[in-house]
Parts: C-alpha cells; sequence; structure tokens
C-alpha cells in the first residue's frame, strides 16, 4: 500500500494545488493505470474463492486495500503542502481543539508526526483500511473528503492524551503505530477533534426503589445514548409486581415496564440518527419477577411485554447452583421486604450468605420456584435469542480486591466495579451524589506486545494512557457517574488477538500449551499494570479513594502470587517468552511490588477488563478480544458495499491447522482458556460461548455449570452455527469448508 501524497508530512507533489478544493485532483495519474483492473471490492471478495490449486487467494486482499487507496482514498484525500499548513487549517475551520496543540511547541510536533510517518504503517487487510476510513479519520464537514491519515490520527490522540508530556507522547505513537497498544473506539475516534463525543462510552447505574431514581435513570440513559453510550443499569433493587405502596397490596408494576421506558429512551436519543441507543439491564435471579423478565425475550412474547432491543442479564449467586444440584425449592424474596429488613437495598445483600436466613424470616415475602426449571429456562431463552447474559455473583465479589459490594455489569459484561446509592429532592436533584461507573478501555495486541522490544513498558504506557482518559473525562450531565471517576480512576486494559498469536506459533487454542500461555501472559500483565498503578500514585502523591480498605492495602492481594512461583508449566511457553525477551516475574519482584503499593497506594481502583472489541480487531490485524475465531473467513455487511471478507491474522497453508473455529473448538476449552486469564484479571473477561447446531439446552446448562466451576466470572452471548448473526458466518462458505 502506498503513502497517500500530501498528507500530514509527506512530500509535495510539484505543481500540486494546495487546500481543500484540491481533493479531487489528488493521485489522478496514479488512479488512471488502475481503473483498467479489478476494483478493491472484487478484489477482496476473491477471498471467498478458491485459486485453481485449491487455496485461499490471500494475496487478492492485500491487492485489495491496495486499490483501495488506489481508487478510493486517494482521490479523497485533503492535500496540504505541509504539516503547518495542515494543522492551522483544522484549528482554523473547527476540526482540531486548539487547546490540544498549544501544549506543545510546533518543533515537537513536526518531529513527531515525522516519527509516526518514519514507521511507514501499512494496513494489513482491505477491511482493516476500510473500518479506519469509514469508521475513525476526520472527514470533511459534509462528509465526502478524508483530512487525515492513519498517522495522523495517532499523533492526535497521542497529543491530546500526554498533554504537553513530549516522552510520553512520543512513547504512545510508538505503541500504537506498532499496533501494540490500541485504545477503545471513543477514545482512538474523538480525541483532538473540535466536534467530537466522550472519550468513555460505556456506563453503568444502579436505580434504587423509588420513583426519583426511576426517573434520574430515564434522563441519564437519554443524556448518556445522547452522547453515543452505552448504558446498564441493575434493576434488582426494583420491589416486584404486586408489592405494597405507601403500605397498599398489590400497586407495584414490578421491572417490566421500568425496562419499557428505558428502551423507548434508548430509541429516542438516537445519536442523530447515526446508530440505535444501546442499553442493558441486570436483575438478580432471586427476584420474584425473575421468569417475567427472561419471557420478555422469548420469540412468541407478547408485545405488551416484549424487549426487543434492551439486552438482558442475570445475576447469579452461588447458591442458585447448589439448590439445582441438590433439587432443593429456589425462593424469591421481596426487595421491598428484604430492604426494610436488612436496611439496605437487595443488590447490596449477599443472597448465598442470607439465603437460609431469609426463607426462615417471616417478615420476608417469597415464593418458591425449582431451581432446575429455572436454569432450563435460562438456556431456553439463550437458545432463542442469545440472552440472558449471565454474572456469577459470588466468583465475582470472592475476587473483588474493593471494599463493597458488585451486584451488575455492563452492556458488554467485562465492567466489574462497586457502585453506592444516591438520593435525590422531589425535583431529582441529588441530596447525596452516590457512585456509579463508566468504562474506559483499551486493549493490548498479544502477538505484537510480544514482539515488542520492552513488554513492561508498553503496558506501562497503555495503563498511563487510560488513566489520562479517566483524567481528561467529566460527565457533567450525570453526577453519580462523574463522582465515580473521580473517586475510582479505574480503567479498564484489553488483549485481543490470543488465537491469532497462538496459530501462528502453531499452538492449537484450548490445547495444554495454548492455556498455558494464557496463563502466564496474563500472569506478567497483571504484574506490570499494578506496578504502573503504584508509580503513578507515588508520582501523584494520591490513591484511588478507598484504598486504605482493599486487600492491596492489607497486602493480602498479593498473597497467591508471593506464596507459590507461577512459571510455564510446558516447555514450548518458556521458549517463547525467552525469544521474546519478555521477563517472567519472580515471588521476590512481587514481595517488592506489594511493599511499594503498601506504603504508596494504587491510583486506579481496577486495572483490567477484556471487552470483546469489533472495529479495533480488524484494524489492528487481530483476532477479537481472547476468544477463538467465528471463522477463518469472515463475512461482514457493511452499509451500502456489502459483503466484505476478513481473513483471520496469519492466516496461511502453514497455520490453517491451528485455526478451527469457537463452534468446532467447542465451550470447554474456551472457558478453560478463560479462566487461565481470569485469575489475573481484577474485574470481567466478555466471554461468548459458541455450540454447534446440533447442541441442546442441557449442553447450554451443562457448559454454565462448568464455567461456575471453573471461577468464570461472566458469560456474555451464547451462539448456535445456525443463529450466528450475519457478518460472522455464511454456511457453505470459506469458513466452513476449510
Amino acid at each position: 500500500m502506498t503513502p497517500v501524497p500530501g498528507s500530514g508530512t509527506a512530500p509535495h507533489t510539484p505543481g500540486q494545488p494546495s487546500g481543500p478544493e484540491s481533493a479531487s485532483q489528488h493521485a489522478r495519474a496514479g488512479s488512471a493505470a488502475a481503473n483498467t483492473e479489478l476494483d478493491y471490492h472484487a478484489l477482496n471478495a476473491m477471498l471467498n474463492l478458491y485459486d485453481e490449486h485449491g487455496r485461499l487467494q490471500l494475496d487478492r486482499d492485500r491487492q485489495a486495500a491496495r486499490q483501495y487507496f488506489l481508487q478510493h482514498v486517494n482521490q479523497n484525500t485533503v492535500f496540504f503542502h505541509n504539516l503547518k499548513e495542515k494543522l492551522d487549517y483544522l484549528v482554523e475551520h473547527g476540526y482540531y481543539e486548539k487547546q490540544v496543540l498549544a501544549q506543545y511547541d510546533f518543533a515537537f510536533i513536526q518531529k513527531l508526526y515525522d516519527h509516526a510517518y518514519a514507521r511507514r504503517f501499512r494496513f494489513q487487510t482491505f477491511v482493516g483500511a476500510f473500518k479506519y476510513y469509514t469508521s475513525y479519520t476526520l472527514r470533511t464537514f459534509d462528509g465526502k473528503r478524508y483530512l487525515e491519515r492513519y498517522e495522523d490520527r495517532v499523533c492526535m490522540v497521542a497529543l491530546a492524551l500526554a498533554k504537553g508530556d513530549e516522552a510520553f507522547a512520543l512513547n504512545l505513537v510508538d505503541e500504537m503505530i506498532a499496533g501494540r497498544f490500541q485504545p477503545a473506539t471513543p477514545t482512538f475516534l474523538n480525541c483532538g477533534k473540535q466536534q467530537r463525543g466522550e472519550l468513555v462510552s460505556c456506563f453503568l447505574l444502579r436505580i434504587e426503589d423509588n420513583m426519583e431514581s426511576i426517573g434520574r435513570a430515564i434522563n441519564s440513559a437519554l443524556q448518556l445514548s445522547k452522547r453515543g453510550g452505552g448504558v446498564a443499569f441493575l434493576l434488582s433493587n426494583i420491589r416486584e409486581t404486586g408489592a405494597p405502596i405507601k403500605q397498599i397490596e398489590n400497586q407495584s408494576s414490578g421491572v417490566i415496564p421500568i425496562m419499557k421506558m428505558l428502551e423507548d429512551a434508548f430509541s429516542y436519543a438516537n445519536q442523530l440518527g447515526a446508530r440505535q441507543g444501546a442499553g442493558a439491564v441486570y436483575l438478580n435471579a432471586h427476584h420474584p419477577d425473575i421468569m417475567r423478565f427472561l419471557d420478555t425475550k422469548r420469540e412468541n412474547a407478547d408485545e405488551k411485554i416484549r424487549i426487543k432491543t434492551l439486552s438482558l442479564g442475570v445475576v447469579i449467586p452461588d447458591i442458585t447452583f447448589e439448590l439445582a444440584r441438590d433439587n432443593e425449592p429456589m425462593y424469591l424474596f421481596s426487595p421491598y421486604d428484604v430492604e426494610r429488613v436488612y436496611g439496605k437495598p437487595f443488590g447490596d445483600v449477599s443472597i448465598s450468605d442470607s439465603y437460609r436466613e431469609m426463607v426462615a424470616d417471616p417478615r420476608i415475602r417469597k415464593r418458591k420456584i425449582n431451581a432446575r426449571e429455572f436454569f432450563q429456562t435460562l438456556a431456553e431463552i439463550q437458545f432463542e435469542s442469545g440472552y440472558p447474559y449471565i454474572m456469577y455473583e459470588d466468583t465475582v465479589n470472592r475476587a473483588n480486591p474493593i471494599q463493597g459490594r458488585i451486584n451488575m455489569s455492563n452492556l458488554c459484561s467485562e465492567i466489574l466495579q462497586v457502585n453506592t446509592p444516591s438520593t435525590y429532592h422531589d425535583d431529582l436533584g441529588y441530596t447525596h451524589i452516590g457512585k456509579d461507573i463508566s468504562c474506559n478501555l483499551g486493549s493490548l495486541n498479544i502477538a505484537q506486545t510480544m514482539d515488542g522490544p520492552d513488554f513492561g513498558k508498553t503496558v506501562e504506557t497503555a495503563i498511563r494512557a487510560l488513566t489520562a482518559v479517566s483524567d481528561a473525562s467529566h460527565i457533567g450531565s450525570v453526577p453519580s457517574i462523574a463522582q465515580g471517576n473521580a473517586d475510582s480512576h479505574a480503567i479498564g486494559l484489553g488483549q485481543m488477538n490470543l488465537h491469532g498469536y497462538l496459530a501462528r506459533e502453531h499452538i492449537h487454542y484450548g490445547s495444554e500449551e495454548g492455556i498455558d500461555f494464557t496463563n502466564i501472559y496474563f500472569y506478567a500483565v497483571a504484574y506490570h499494570a499494578i506496578r504502573a498503578s503504584n508509580q503513578l500514585a507515588i508520582e501523584r502523591g494520591t490513591a484511588f479513594k478507598g484504598f486504605e480498605h482493599s486487600t492491596y492495602a492489607s497486602g493480602t492481594y498479593f498473597d497467591k502470587y508471593i506464596e507459590q512461583s507461577w512459571q510455564p508449566a510446558t516447555e514450548r511457553v518458556r521458549t517463547l517468552f525467552e525469544q521474546a525477551g519478555v521477563a517472567i516475574p519472580t515471588q521476590d519482584d512481587w514481595r517488592t511490588l506489594r511493599d511499594s503499593v503498601m506504603a504508596h497506594g494504587l491510583y486506579n481502583q481496577n486495572l483490567q477488563a477484556v471487552p470483546p472489541t469489533g472495529s479495533i480487531s480488524y484494524i489492528n490485524n487481530a483476532t477479537a478480544s481472547i476468544h477463538p475465531i467465528a471463522s477463518k473467513v469472515e463475512i461482514r455487511k457493511e452499509g451500502k458495499i456489502g459483503r466484505v471478507y476478513y481473513p483471520a491474522p496469519y492466516l496461511s497453508e502453514d497455520t490453517l491447522p491451528y485455526y478451527q473455529d469457537a463452534y468446532e473448538i467447542g465451550p470447554e476449552k474456551i472457558i478453560d482458556t478463560y479462566a487461565a486469564a481470569t485469575q489475573h484479571v481484577d474485574q470481567g473477561l466478555s466471554l461468548t460461548l459458541f455450540f454447534r447446531d446440533t447442541a441442546t439446552t442441557r449442553d447450554i446448562n451443562k457448559a454454565q455449570i462448568h464455567a461456575w466451576r471453573k471461577g468464570i466470572k461472566t458469560i456474555y452471548y451464547v451462539r448456535l452455527r445456525q443463529m450466528a448473526l450475519e457478518g460472522t458466518e455464511v454456511e457453505g462458505c470459506v469458513s466452513c469448508t476449510l
């Protein structure tokens, strides 16, 4: 792929006019010859066809990427003579934030751009280039012409997050251009732009059992969705259908009407028509409305209760599995009564700890259902719709190093943080601002991080970048979100390209060596992430609010790393780390880190969370998150262009045997892989389970139980091969026949 001439610091073409008006004249000579060749769409489509030798035509995709630049990008990119002319224009015309550039001398900015362009970045696939130019790059206000190349976007992100720190800006450019670290979409998309959305776009809010909190939640759904956010709400505290209101029996309508109002709010605040608002709701399995809650996703549900676009999540404590195992009845408890008796909302009570006590307490109304039938219904709904998500409540809270209770997750089921309630005046103003949650994410590319020159520096740079996003975020429209962010400085460092790396190294996903690598890799990341946050606390002289009550402060968090040695169990994985020059932290390393953390604290309350990753995986030539591929050649539907094809990273005749798809691999090996990573991640991992078309609800229940026993914290979607979403697989194509 040839760089776009005239953009950023690229050399000036003699006789080329400058300024935006020149876009349509750009690179015509180069494109004239290309017009006689196949266009980029046709070349990309050839990925789904075999050549005369029965092999994938992977070279055609690389040709498609080149043709995409020749036939489309180059012709529609605005030309500038030099960087200063470009930046002056973008500031003066309202494209870039002046204050971002004003933090630096222009000589340094020129140096940074030159440094980025010298790396000669190339998109490895057509879809990678296409996703960048359709979803991320800065365009003219009419949307017709491009004002940035990839290097320009990387530099603006670095300049915005570094806040005048030149060394940090250079480090960030190095990590992003090399593909080792990639900020999440809202950060990468919006940094440095004057007309922009928030740098974070995922939020979690609790709802209390009163009309003021419900009203505030609807308003928050509108405000956050308008700003491009996905929002999850906790419904467990809401009194059940038929509960009393002001001591008058049978008055409450339960959780379903609230779900309907939230769904309407997300539909209305649809981000200027760009996309539908996105929301999720979580309910405890022992809430009396749980079966009606699940029924809202049945294919034949009555329209009065059917929930079409809202995502559902169920919070399941250990006791629920134990009741099903022992074939005991499963009691559902009135949140209204539980709050009266225990003096705290239902969602803040440990059901497992209090279950027998609540069953015996006559002050708490309750009814019983069959525990095994509950799990059967759960599997039926997942079989039909892929929902609900599952959060294993007690597993999550046993691993939680922070004081307080985690009672919900987010839209992608990887954020697991403590929240606290707010209280309100009648006019919905706050009498007390509690603590709600915003998700601040970015991911490392495992393959590139292992290839990089300094593993620890890569992790530290990522932690500092995410912290900069947290420091820059203030969601004033929802004060409880702003309060939570200010108190916790919570971030979520994720990972992607696990399957890509394993295949490249000729290791099967879910094999002994694959699980061993996952364990040691996440172990090393955890060490360097905590070390980086500790260094931030030392530099800034402060720790997150409540640090003194955490297991970090007591030192007990580190026991599992100090009391045993964590080393590769297989020679292959030991060799991989030795060849990469990645030192595996020792027990003494952890002792030293523990002592420093106990003395100085951590700046970030939470450090890791593994999201599903989507577009950022394509532009980084990575497999999504740490789950296996859904198909060897992924088929996506992209607006007007139609179907596009994305080959798995490093796919070749050599790596083909190591690219079993997720349906072939099956849920057990995926769960085992995630379990290896989970023990080193303080929050959650977005885990999708894949089943073959012969699967039954019993198979889904077995996977749920296996996940619970292995210490998995959450389950995201359940996917059956015949119900796979458009864009991940088409029966009969390359993905099913290789």
